[in-house]
């Protein structure tokens, strides 16, 4: 026996589609509707109705017979127009729907506008109270769509509309009584016309005894592939429920519990499992529902979700299927400073030993779906791959699962992470973590920033900041094609948190494709054009409009700070900027052996260059200040953002994304100059790193008369990783040079952070100087080198950027010769150059 039974109603017909003038004529023959089988009879080619209202609609009661046992009756069925009018309440009735046992026992049921039918279509928030549209609650596409749709796409889920029709389920009182037929008829609602019209297009009988409509909330399912080629496949599952809903599936981890909670990287993400198995599902259905689990298209189980809720196990050949809910209790958590006691923002994640996510109410369990998110789905949460951490204020609330939970809680750098178990018991409500400072940098006067952040908004910045214990977010406007991000953020000043401890100023990242980047922070005013010269970073066909050595001047006009991001790249004019002195800072931002050689480069030319960390933010798989700038203010100055940028300008500076250093060079501080005598001199070096995760070397390097590389006179390493590491030793100076302190994995390796750019945990300091006599630091090969780069922008500028034709426009700058003003700022790049190799002795 079928659990739903349709009837067929061909007989009983009295109208059609078409003679009714519908806009849409619905389809006809055996549909399912929320997963229930509906015989939907045709006539004139179209759906055919037991109708009723004016004609060519029928009147009176017209009779169906069903002579079987029943459950429930479900009925598809819908208004064509409304007998509400404005001031009416709902609930007018427009029909009954008698029905009659064998016994002659007759049970009448009113048929209610917004109540057991109401119209198609239905305007919004007019939903009926106890019919269900005919098209279920579902899922947005997964991985693609209408470009017009990115917004809705991040919703996941789409909220059910009735196409054709909605369905009441009557639910019977007396199952074990035969029904013999069911008498259909309209009723006299006293609106100017004797009926309404309605029509009835399908009747089924339910004969199992559950609500035809599901009922229950959701719950996780775990997927367990055992075949390993379907385990090991990328990630390409899919469920679907035909009585109920299912959310997308996503991957579990690959480790074990203990191995999470025992892993080095606490508090900041694991490893991003792209597997298909083990995974996890949250279903919602009636007994009778079917779950069917897809691997691309190919099925690989169909199992019953009535069995599954009651033994919690089904095993198929290729997929094991376990409910794993345990309950739930809604919890109030609150996250303490351990030494103040007070609530501290940072950022928390909640997982069941099998990892499936619980995130705070308000935030993301996967942000977006776990797909990319450039310029989407950006702030609130952050997902280190694969865990997604919610940003709090030390308090927050939400669903958390009964018995064991993992929390994973972090503060940026300076805190120690929480990684534990915990027990949620039935009945709790509130949960209580502490998280303890193991250093505190701004006592010692270092205040730490990020100089490069993307598409937050500044309140964002400020909550995203302080739960990263991040004291300065340089928060930048830019173009990306004819894309303008962030321009409602600037103010021409800085934005403080309440508590004075958090600034964010809003400023810019200029750029141009070939020539480069340039971060110019403490704006008061906006330098335009922000980018040049085409995409990614302009406008398409857009010309050459400036250079970013003009930008760097307009900055500098204003009190502003300049900051070359990601040295070298683009690789042309950050040579301009550094050889007339326009840059003030350089940025590392990713471990890269590349961007230490350049940086070593141009400080073995003689250039004095403070290095900054910046993150380039641009995603939600990037916390701000993953890489930071520690600029130190003097005690007798307040921690203000000109004064940061002043500190950063300064030199007394280290890039950190994650360790801590402290390095003198004869007791004198990051950033100093030491002057010894013409025949040098010897020096004590001394260089301590201290980290929340383990760090195997620290290393004191020395600049060297090649052009990009340096000499590591002093080092000390630990193969299994430690939380500290110190060095201290006499380094012999023969001749005028830079010592820097590094740490970072075996050998000065990358260990590498879960966020999408897999950045390296390392620390850097900017330079001590040394000068031996009156010699500076010098390398040849590094002029030359820089000569090249500055040919190169000429050649590109004269040979290859666009422009309109002469005489057909009026630039930004206001100088006639549009070229010569292009040209200008090589030109007195080279002679500086030219001035340094004149000075050596060397003619070029």
């Amino acid at each position: 026996m079928s659990d739903y039974l349709p009837i067929d109603l061909a007989a009983s017909c009295n109208t059609d589609a078409k003679a009714l003038g519908l806009e849409r004529l619905p389809t006809t023959g055996l549909q399912a509707f929320l997963g229930i089988p509906f015989q939907i009879s045709e006539s004139n080619g179209a759906a055919a109705y037991i109708g009723f209202g004016p004609p060519p609609m029928g009147s009176g009661t017209i009779t169906i017979a069903v002579e079987a046992a029943a459950h429930n009756i479900v009925f598809a069925h819908a208004l064509l127009d409304t007998q509400i009018h404005e001031g009416d309440p709902p609930g007018r009735v427009v029909a009954t729907y008698t029905f009659v046992y064998t016994d002659s026992v007759r049970v009448v049921s009113e048929i209610r506008e917004r109540f057991e039918i109401s119209v198609v279509p239905v305007a919004w928030g007019e939903h009926p109270f106890l019919a269900m549209p005919d098209q279920p609650d579902g899922l947005m596409d997964r991985f693609q769509g209408e470009w017009g749709q990115t917004g809705f796409r991040q919703t996941e889920a789409r909220q059910a509309w009735p196409r054709d029709y909605y369905l009441w389920s009557w639910r019977n009182p007396r199952p074990e009584t035969m029904i013999d037929h069911v008498e259909i008829a309209a009723v006299d609602t006293g609106q100017g016309a004797s009926q309404a019209r309605l029509i009835v297009a399908g009747i089924t009988l339910g004969q199992v005894d559950e609500e035809p409509f599901r009922r229950t909330a959701g719950v996780p399912v775990m997927l367990t592939l055992p075949n390993k080629e379907d385990a090991a496949a990328p990630f390409a599952l899919s469920v679907s429920v035909d009585r109920g809903v299912a959310t997308f599936p996503f991957s579990l981890p690959e480790k074990t519990d203990d191995e999470f909670l025992q892993d080095t990287h606490a508090g900041w993400g694991e490893k991003q499992n792209t597997a298909n198995s083990p995974s996890y599902v949250e279903i919602a259905a009636t007994p009778s529902a079917t779950v069917t689990i897809k691997k691309g298209d190919e099925t690989l189980a169909a199992a019953n979700w009535g069995e599954l809720e009651k033994s919690g196990l089904v095993e198929t050949e290729r997929v094991r299927i376990e409910v794993v809910d345990t309950g739930r209790n809604w919890v109030h958590t609150t996250v303490l400073d351990d030494e103040t006691g007070k609530p501290v923002p940072c950022r928390v994640h909640f997982r069941t030993p099998s990892g499936i996510p619980y995130a705070p109410h308000g935030h993301h369990a996967h942000v977006n779906s776990n797909l990319g998110t450039w310029h989407i789905d950006v702030g609130g949460d952050v997902r280190l791959g694969q865990v997604s951490y919610a940003y709090i204020d030390g308090k927050c609330q939400g669903w958390l699962p009964r018995g064991e939970v993992i929390v994973d809680v972090a503060r940026g750098y300076e805190y120690e992470p929480l990684r534990e178990r915990v027990s949620v018991q039935p009945g709790q409500r509130a949960l209580e973590l502490r998280l303890k400072r193991r250093e505190n940098l701004n006592k010692e006067r270092y205040f730490s920033g990020d100089t490069h952040v993307h598409f937050l908004s500044t309140q964002g910045s400020l909550t995203e900041a302080a739960a990263e214990d991040l004291d300065v977010v340089n928060l930048l406007l830019s173009q990306w094609g004819h894309l303008f991000t962030n321009s409602e953020e600037f103010t021409g000043r800085s934005s403080t948190a309440h508590d004075g401890e958090t600034i964010v100023y809003a400023s810019q990242e200029n750029r141009q494709h070939l020539l480069g980047h340039l971060t110019l922070l403490g704006l008061k005013e906006p330098v335009m054009p922000w980018c040049s010269d085409g995409p990614s970073e302009a406008e398409l066909g857009g010309n050459l409009e400036t250079t970013l050595s003009y930008w760097a001047d307009a900055c500098h006009a204003q009190g502003g700070t300049v900051v070359i991001p990601h040295l070298p790249n683009p690789n042309a004019e950050p040579a301009a900027l550094i050889a007339t002195g326009r840059a003030d800072s350089v940025e590392m931002l990713i471990h890269s052996p590349f961007f230490h050689l350049e940086y070593y480069r141009y400080l073995n030319g003689g250039y004095r260059l403070p290095l900054s960390g910046g993150t380039d933010k641009m995603d939600s798989g990037v916390p701000v200040g993953m890489y930071r700038t520690y600029a130190y203010i003097p005690p007798d100055e307040p921690f203000t953002y000109d004064n940061w940028c002043k500190a950063l300008r300064s030199g007394n500076t280290f890039l950190s994304g994650g360790p801590m250093l402290r390095f003198t060079v004869d007791g004198k501080p990051i950033g100093s100059t030491l002057t010894l005598g013409n025949t040098g001199g010897t020096v004590e070096v001394e260089a301590v790193a201290t980290s929340i995760f383990p760090i195997h070397s620290l290393e004191i390097v020395r600049g060297s008369h090649r052009p990009s590389q340096c000499e590591v006179v002093a080092s000390t390493e630990d193969a299994k990783g430690v939380k500290e590491l110190r060095v201290r030793a006499k380094v012999r100076i023969e001749d005028s040079t830079w010592l820097c302190a590094r740490c970072a994995g075996p050998g000065y390796s990358a260990v590498k952070h879960h966020d999408s750019w897999q950045r390296g945990i390392m620390a850097h300091t900017s330079p001590v100087y040394l000068e031996c006599g009156k010699r500076e630091i010098f390398s040849p090969a590094t002029m030359h080198y820089m000569l090249t780069l500055l040919d190169g922008s000429l050649q590109y500028i004269r040979n290859r950027a666009p422009q309109w034709k002469p005489g057909t426009v009026t630039h930004h700058h206001g100088e006639h010769d549009h070229m010569a003003f292009l040209e200008r700022p090589f030109h007195e790049a080279i002679a500086a150059v030219h001035k340094k190799l004149h000075q050596h002795g060397i003619a070029h």
